[in-house]
Protein backbone atom coordinates (compact mmCIF):
# COMPACT_ATOMS: atom_id res chain seq x y z
CA UNK A 1 0.00 0.00 0.00
CA UNK A 2 0.93 3.85 -0.73
CA UNK A 3 0.76 6.50 2.09
CA UNK A 4 -3.00 7.16 1.50
CA UNK A 5 -4.02 3.28 1.14
CA UNK A 6 -2.24 2.67 4.92
CA UNK A 7 -4.24 5.66 6.10
CA UNK A 8 -7.34 4.82 4.46
CA UNK A 9 -7.08 1.52 6.33
CA UNK A 10 -6.68 2.75 9.72
CA UNK A 11 -9.51 5.79 9.66
CA UNK A 12 -11.70 2.63 8.11
CA UNK A 13 -10.74 -0.04 10.35
CA UNK A 14 -9.01 1.19 13.62
CA UNK A 15 -11.44 4.70 14.09
CA UNK A 16 -14.28 3.98 11.93
CA UNK A 17 -14.52 7.38 10.55
CA UNK A 18 -17.59 8.12 8.50
CA UNK A 19 -18.91 10.38 6.17
CA UNK A 20 -21.20 11.67 8.36
CA UNK A 21 -18.03 13.49 11.08
CA UNK A 22 -15.34 15.50 11.73
CA UNK A 23 -11.65 14.43 11.70
CA UNK A 24 -8.64 16.32 12.80
CA UNK A 25 -5.18 14.97 11.89
CA UNK A 26 -2.61 16.65 14.12
CA UNK A 27 1.11 16.59 12.92
CA UNK A 28 4.46 18.28 12.84
CA UNK A 29 7.87 18.78 11.10
CA UNK A 30 8.71 15.08 11.80
CA UNK A 31 5.46 13.36 10.38
CA UNK A 32 4.97 15.84 7.43
CA UNK A 33 3.37 12.57 5.13
CA UNK A 34 2.24 10.76 7.79
CA UNK A 35 -0.02 13.75 8.76
CA UNK A 36 -1.00 15.11 5.09
CA UNK A 37 -1.98 11.39 4.09
CA UNK A 38 -4.38 11.66 7.02
CA UNK A 39 -5.65 14.43 5.70
CA UNK A 40 -6.59 12.99 2.32
CA UNK A 41 -7.63 10.08 3.24
CA UNK A 42 -10.49 11.15 5.66
CA UNK A 43 -10.95 14.00 2.68
CA UNK A 44 -11.70 10.09 0.25
CA UNK A 45 -14.10 9.03 2.87
CA UNK A 46 -16.03 11.83 2.89
CA UNK A 47 -15.48 13.00 6.03
CA UNK A 48 -15.29 16.76 6.76
CA UNK A 49 -11.11 16.72 7.78
CA UNK A 50 -8.80 19.60 9.13
CA UNK A 51 -5.14 19.34 9.11
CA UNK A 52 -2.88 21.07 11.95
CA UNK A 53 0.55 21.35 11.85
CA UNK A 54 1.99 22.03 14.82
CA UNK A 55 5.34 22.98 15.93
CA UNK A 56 7.43 19.79 17.39
CA UNK A 57 7.03 20.28 21.37
CA UNK A 58 9.52 19.47 24.17
CA UNK A 59 8.59 16.40 25.77
CA UNK A 60 6.10 14.09 26.20
CA UNK A 61 2.89 14.72 28.06
CA UNK A 62 3.58 18.91 27.12
CA UNK A 63 -0.04 20.04 26.02
CA UNK A 64 -0.54 21.15 22.77
CA UNK A 65 -0.86 24.90 22.33
CA UNK A 66 -4.46 25.99 23.01
CA UNK A 67 -6.06 25.96 19.21
CA UNK A 68 -5.13 22.46 18.94
CA UNK A 69 -6.43 21.43 22.16
CA UNK A 70 -9.90 23.11 21.19
CA UNK A 71 -9.78 21.78 17.80
CA UNK A 72 -8.91 18.22 19.67
CA UNK A 73 -12.28 19.01 21.64
CA UNK A 74 -14.52 19.64 18.57
CA UNK A 75 -13.56 16.92 16.11
CA UNK A 76 -15.19 13.72 16.16
CA UNK A 77 -12.11 11.31 15.46
CA UNK A 78 -8.59 12.60 16.05
CA UNK A 79 -5.10 11.33 14.91
CA UNK A 80 -2.07 13.23 16.69
CA UNK A 81 0.96 12.07 15.04
CA UNK A 82 3.41 14.10 16.44
CA UNK A 83 7.03 13.54 17.52
CA UNK A 84 5.94 14.08 21.31
CA UNK A 85 3.67 12.42 23.06
CA UNK A 86 -0.04 13.74 23.56
CA UNK A 87 -1.18 10.50 24.81
CA UNK A 88 -0.96 12.27 28.85
CA UNK A 89 -2.20 15.58 28.23
CA UNK A 90 -5.35 17.03 29.40
CA UNK A 91 -6.27 18.13 25.96
CA UNK A 92 -6.68 14.45 24.99
CA UNK A 93 -8.34 13.83 28.33
CA UNK A 94 -10.67 16.94 27.70
CA UNK A 95 -11.24 15.70 24.25
CA UNK A 96 -12.49 12.33 25.05
CA UNK A 97 -14.91 13.45 27.97
CA UNK A 98 -16.23 15.61 25.05
CA UNK A 99 -17.03 12.54 22.99
CA UNK A 100 -13.56 12.23 20.38
CA UNK A 101 -12.09 8.88 20.15
CA UNK A 102 -8.64 9.54 19.83
CA UNK A 103 -5.43 7.39 18.25
CA UNK A 104 -2.13 9.00 19.62
CA UNK A 105 1.44 8.25 17.27
CA UNK A 106 4.12 9.58 19.16
CA UNK A 107 7.24 9.67 17.47
CA UNK A 108 6.01 7.66 14.42
CA UNK A 109 7.96 6.76 11.70
CA UNK A 110 6.94 6.24 8.45
CA UNK A 111 8.86 2.53 8.65
CA UNK A 112 6.52 1.88 11.75
CA UNK A 113 3.18 3.52 9.41
CA UNK A 114 3.65 0.68 6.91
CA UNK A 115 5.48 -2.31 9.31
CA UNK A 116 5.25 -4.10 12.52
CA UNK A 117 2.43 -3.52 14.78
CA UNK A 118 0.84 -1.59 12.27
CA UNK A 119 -0.12 -4.85 10.55
CA UNK A 120 -1.15 -6.71 13.60
CA UNK A 121 -4.37 -8.92 13.87
CA UNK A 122 -6.06 -6.26 15.66
CA UNK A 123 -9.19 -8.55 16.75
CA UNK A 124 -6.77 -11.21 18.47
CA UNK A 125 -4.66 -8.40 20.08
CA UNK A 126 -7.97 -6.56 21.46
CA UNK A 127 -8.83 -9.87 23.10
CA UNK A 128 -5.55 -10.48 24.41
CA UNK A 129 -5.72 -6.89 25.72
CA UNK A 130 -9.00 -7.13 27.27
CA UNK A 131 -8.22 -10.67 29.32
CA UNK A 132 -5.04 -8.60 30.37
CA UNK A 133 -6.86 -5.55 31.68
CA UNK A 134 -9.21 -7.43 33.62
CA UNK A 135 -6.11 -9.41 35.59
CA UNK A 136 -4.98 -5.79 36.08
CA UNK A 137 -8.20 -4.25 37.28
CA UNK A 138 -9.19 -7.22 39.79
CA UNK A 139 -5.64 -7.28 41.23
CA UNK A 140 -4.72 -5.65 44.65
CA UNK A 141 -0.53 -5.99 44.51
CA UNK A 142 2.40 -6.32 41.94
CA UNK A 143 5.30 -7.86 42.17
CA UNK A 144 7.84 -6.98 39.00
CA UNK A 145 10.83 -8.99 38.64
CA UNK A 146 13.89 -7.64 36.82
CA UNK A 147 17.53 -8.74 35.88
CA UNK A 148 17.92 -9.78 39.69
CA UNK A 149 15.50 -6.80 41.17
CA UNK A 150 11.98 -6.80 42.54
CA UNK A 151 9.83 -4.01 42.87
CA UNK A 152 6.24 -4.17 44.67
CA UNK A 153 3.70 -1.54 44.39
CA UNK A 154 -0.09 -1.52 45.60
CA UNK A 155 -2.91 -1.70 42.67
CA UNK A 156 -5.70 -1.57 44.49
CA UNK A 157 -8.78 0.70 43.72
CA UNK A 158 -7.55 0.92 40.10
CA UNK A 159 -8.61 0.28 36.91
CA UNK A 160 -6.90 -1.20 34.11
CA UNK A 161 -6.69 -0.10 31.01
CA UNK A 162 -6.91 -1.04 27.64
CA UNK A 163 -4.84 0.13 24.65
CA UNK A 164 -6.43 -2.17 21.61
CA UNK A 165 -5.33 0.44 17.93
CA UNK A 166 -9.15 0.11 17.70
CA UNK A 167 -11.23 3.23 19.12
CA UNK A 168 -14.74 3.28 17.51
CA UNK A 169 -16.86 4.39 20.60
CA UNK A 170 -17.42 7.81 21.57
CA UNK A 171 -14.37 8.95 24.00
CA UNK A 172 -12.26 6.14 23.24
CA UNK A 173 -8.67 6.34 22.84
CA UNK A 174 -5.18 5.21 22.46
CA UNK A 175 -2.11 4.67 20.73
CA UNK A 176 -1.82 3.29 17.37
CA UNK A 177 -0.43 1.23 16.62
CA UNK A 178 -1.46 -0.75 19.99
CA UNK A 179 -1.86 -3.73 22.24
CA UNK A 180 -1.11 -3.15 25.45
CA UNK A 181 -2.63 -3.07 28.91
CA UNK A 182 -1.97 -0.35 31.52
CA UNK A 183 -2.55 0.50 35.20
CA UNK A 184 -1.91 3.84 37.68
CA UNK A 185 -0.53 1.95 40.64
CA UNK A 186 -1.38 3.88 44.15
CA UNK A 187 1.11 6.71 44.87
CA UNK A 188 3.26 6.31 47.58
CA UNK A 189 3.18 2.62 47.20
CA UNK A 190 6.52 1.31 45.00
CA UNK A 191 9.53 0.14 46.75
CA UNK A 192 12.34 -1.76 44.97
CA UNK A 193 14.23 -1.70 42.30
CA UNK A 194 14.14 -2.53 38.12
CA UNK A 195 16.34 -3.28 35.92
CA UNK A 196 15.02 -1.58 32.90
CA UNK A 197 17.07 -2.99 29.55
CA UNK A 198 15.33 -2.46 26.55
CA UNK A 199 14.35 0.96 25.59
CA UNK A 200 13.86 4.00 27.49
CA UNK A 201 11.62 7.09 25.84
CA UNK A 202 13.98 10.06 25.21
CA UNK A 203 16.78 7.59 25.48
CA UNK A 204 15.93 5.04 22.62
CA UNK A 205 17.55 1.72 22.84
CA UNK A 206 19.72 1.29 26.30
CA UNK A 207 23.14 -0.64 25.27
CA UNK A 208 23.24 -0.90 28.71
CA UNK A 209 20.56 -1.53 31.69
CA UNK A 210 19.23 1.64 34.23
CA UNK A 211 18.92 0.33 37.28
CA UNK A 212 16.47 2.62 39.14
CA UNK A 213 15.26 2.73 42.95
CA UNK A 214 12.44 3.61 44.25
CA UNK A 215 10.92 4.38 47.68
CA UNK A 216 7.44 5.85 48.53
CA UNK A 217 6.41 5.89 45.06
CA UNK A 218 9.05 8.01 43.83
CA UNK A 219 12.45 7.47 42.02
CA UNK A 220 15.29 8.07 44.37
CA UNK A 221 18.46 6.92 42.02
CA UNK A 222 19.37 5.93 38.56
CA UNK A 223 22.59 4.14 37.63
CA UNK A 224 23.67 3.61 34.58
CA UNK A 225 25.42 5.37 31.96
CA UNK A 226 22.56 6.90 30.60
CA UNK A 227 21.71 7.92 34.16
CA UNK A 228 22.44 11.47 33.63
CA UNK A 229 20.13 11.78 30.46
CA UNK A 230 17.45 10.56 32.49
CA UNK A 231 18.20 12.66 35.78
CA UNK A 232 17.79 15.78 33.21
CA UNK A 233 14.86 15.21 31.45
CA UNK A 234 13.07 14.93 34.72
CA UNK A 235 14.66 17.78 35.78
CA UNK A 236 13.90 19.61 39.07
CA UNK A 237 10.68 18.04 39.03
CA UNK A 238 9.89 16.17 42.46
CA UNK A 239 6.19 14.62 40.55
CA UNK A 240 8.45 13.15 37.08
CA UNK A 241 9.92 11.03 39.60
CA UNK A 242 6.34 9.31 40.20
CA UNK A 243 6.35 5.71 39.72
CA UNK A 244 3.08 6.24 37.05
CA UNK A 245 2.31 3.15 35.44
CA UNK A 246 2.85 -0.44 34.88
CA UNK A 247 2.18 -1.45 31.57
CA UNK A 248 2.40 -5.10 29.70
CA UNK A 249 2.65 -5.69 25.97
CA UNK A 250 0.23 -7.93 24.24
CA UNK A 251 1.14 -6.84 19.85
CA UNK A 252 3.22 -9.58 18.91
CA UNK A 253 4.20 -7.83 15.62
CA UNK A 254 5.98 -5.03 17.61
CA UNK A 255 9.60 -5.00 17.82
CA UNK A 256 12.34 -2.94 19.55
CA UNK A 257 13.08 0.16 17.72
CA UNK A 258 13.83 2.39 20.49
CA UNK A 259 10.41 4.08 19.90
CA UNK A 260 8.63 3.94 22.98
CA UNK A 261 4.79 4.03 20.83
CA UNK A 262 6.35 0.74 19.31
CA UNK A 263 8.64 -0.62 22.20
CA UNK A 264 6.05 -0.76 25.14
CA UNK A 265 3.33 -3.00 22.85
CA UNK A 266 6.52 -5.73 22.44
CA UNK A 267 4.15 -8.80 23.50
CA UNK A 268 5.54 -10.54 26.92
CA UNK A 269 7.64 -7.39 27.77
CA UNK A 270 6.38 -5.19 30.84
CA UNK A 271 7.16 -1.21 31.04
CA UNK A 272 7.12 1.16 33.60
CA UNK A 273 6.27 5.49 33.83
CA UNK A 274 7.66 8.13 35.16
CA UNK A 275 5.56 11.28 35.50
CA UNK A 276 2.11 12.12 35.17
CA UNK A 277 -0.95 9.38 35.47
CA UNK A 278 -3.65 11.82 35.97
CA UNK A 279 -5.20 11.32 32.66
CA UNK A 280 -5.81 7.43 33.54
CA UNK A 281 -6.31 7.10 37.22
CA UNK A 282 -4.01 8.36 39.21
CA UNK A 283 -3.85 11.56 40.80
CA UNK A 284 0.08 12.58 39.75
CA UNK A 285 0.07 15.62 36.89
CA UNK A 286 3.89 16.29 35.92
CA UNK A 287 3.84 17.63 32.99
CA UNK A 288 5.75 14.63 31.53
CA UNK A 289 5.61 11.26 30.82
CA UNK A 290 8.52 8.45 29.71
CA UNK A 291 8.72 4.52 29.75
CA UNK A 292 10.91 2.03 29.99
CA UNK A 293 10.85 -1.03 28.94
CA UNK A 294 12.21 -4.27 30.53
CA UNK A 295 12.22 -7.32 27.34
CA UNK A 296 12.33 -10.46 29.84
CA UNK A 297 10.53 -9.59 33.31
CA UNK A 298 8.25 -11.39 36.10
CA UNK A 299 5.34 -10.02 36.79
CA UNK A 300 3.15 -11.50 39.67
CA UNK A 301 -0.38 -10.04 40.06
CA UNK A 302 -1.41 -11.38 43.53
CA UNK A 303 0.99 -14.03 43.73
CA UNK A 304 0.25 -15.48 40.58
CA UNK A 305 2.68 -15.29 37.16
CA UNK A 306 0.82 -13.54 34.38
CA UNK A 307 3.79 -12.56 32.64
CA UNK A 308 7.43 -14.44 31.96
CA UNK A 309 10.02 -15.93 29.55
CA UNK A 310 8.50 -13.42 27.09
CA UNK A 311 4.83 -14.37 27.06
CA UNK A 312 1.46 -13.13 28.28
CA UNK A 313 0.04 -16.24 30.38
CA UNK A 314 -2.37 -16.95 32.81
CA UNK A 315 -5.20 -15.33 29.63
Amino acid sequence: MDFAGVARRILEENMGLKSSETFLALYDQTTLRIGESLFEAAGMIGAKALAMRMPLLSKNGEEPFAPAAAAMAHSDVVIAATGTSLTHTQAKKKACAAGARIATMPKISEDMFFNGPITADYAKVADITGKVTALLSGAKTAELHSGGCVIRMSLEGRPGISSTGIYRNRGESGNLPSGESYIAPVEGTAEGEVLVDGSFAGLGVLSTPLHLVFKKGLLVKAEGPDAGRLEKMLGDNPPARNLAELGIGTNDKARVTGVILEDEKIYGTVHIALGSNDTFGGTVAAGIHVDGIITRPKLFLDGKLVVGEGKVLAV
